[in-house]
């Protein structure tokens, strides 16, 4: 006879071997895409470097204007004081 306690324990085991047959189906399929793709991967990262450089141009020099306002915003107001 089971009881409500063995189907709960039953249920567990069943969660957690679903869980760790999904982890090894996961890495061996990752494993075989890298290994057969590897070369249009590879390939592709010259352009990728080259795309890098004007997102990085973008994203990192944003914050050089904003000096450039605030020294001639201070040149003019020590022109006025005089």
């Amino acid at each position: 006879m089971t009881t409500n306690n063995d189907l709960h324990h039953q249920d567990g085991n069943t969660d957690s071997r679903s869980k760790w047959v999904l982890i090894g189906f996961l890495a061996v399929a990752g494993f075989f895409l890298f290994t057969e793709h590897r070369a249009h991967l590879l390939g592709a990262l010259p352009f990728l470097l080259l795309l890098a450089c004007p997102l990085m141009h973008l994203f990192m020099h944003h914050g050089h204007s904003d000096d450039d306002q605030h020294a001639h915003h201070h040149d003019s107001s020590e022109g006025e004081s005089k």
